[in-house]
């Protein structure tokens, strides 16, 4: 398969997600759950997942999914999928939430897309063709220093000090957190962005986007990302110094 029919390929299963969590959103009847790393969980991710997993096995033989909620198939060839990036914005009615869907070969991000229909976006990359936001090019910003930059974090109360030091130097300190705020980086709204912990569902398919807009994503440490670790996505100009202050 081409770089162009898996793009295709990863837009048709983002529609069919949203087909099932935007009719959902807000729904009076909605049922949640909470897992036993008590975070809640919707009957939406589950069905958007299993029609994620249904058009993979039909439309994509040989490939397999590693889902938030149904776990991995174990193959090289992946489609790595957070159903609903923002659960708890999403059963709280707050229209910050996306499904995430990456395309992975040998653990390599090819393709990336994250719709959010609550909020009218739906972000792409494929590697090597660049970032879009709605059909419109996007770029990291040229912001060089901390004191001009727009920072974000997830959750302030879980990073390490020196987060506390970047948010005191930064022109804006800033918690649009999850999925948005790395989305923001790669528009060039946000310089930086910070999440203590991520599972691989969450980063795939943001750092793609943002690397495909000119920016870079590690660890606290500077590192590549991995599951379970912190991340850290910047306009690329930043980074060293971000990594600086959080690592």
């Amino acid at each position: 398969m081409s770089l162009e029919a898996d793009l295709r390929f990863a837009h048709a299963l983002a529609d069919a997600a949203d087909a099932i969590t935007l009719p959902r959103f807000r729904a009076l009847d909605l049922r949640v759950q909470t897992k036993p790393d008590l975070t809640p969980v919707s009957e939406a991710d589950r069905a958007a997942e299993v029609a994620i997993r249904e058009l993979v096995a039909r439309d994509r033989p040989g490939e397999g999914v590693l889902g938030e909620e149904l776990g991995d198939d174990g193959t090289d060839a992946r489609w790595v999928v957070d159903p609903i990036d923002g659960t708890r914005n999403y059963v709280r009615g707050v229209p910050v939430w996306a499904t995430l869907i990456a395309f992975e070969h040998d653990a390599r991000a090819e393709v990336a897309v994250v719709s959010a229909p609550a909020l009218g976006r739906r972000w792409w990359a494929a590697r090597g063709g660049g970032a879009f936001v709605n059909a419109e090019p996007c770029r990291v910003s040229d912001v060089a220093s901390l004191d001009d930059a727009a920072v974000s974090t997830t959750a302030s109360r879980a990073m390490p000090p020196g987060w506390a030091e970047l948010e005191r130097r930064a022109w804006t300190p800033r918690a649009f957190g999850d999925f948005w705020q790395h989305c923001l980086v790669a528009e060039g709204a946000l310089d930086v962005a910070t999440d203590s912990v991520l599972e691989r569902w969450d980063y795939a398919a943001v750092a793609l986007l943002v690397e495909e807009a000119g920016g870079r994503c590690s660890t606290f440490a500077g590192e590549p990302p991995r599951p379970g670790a912190s991340f850290l996505t910047t306009n690329g100009r930043l980074h060293d110094a971000a990594v600086a202050l959080l690592g």
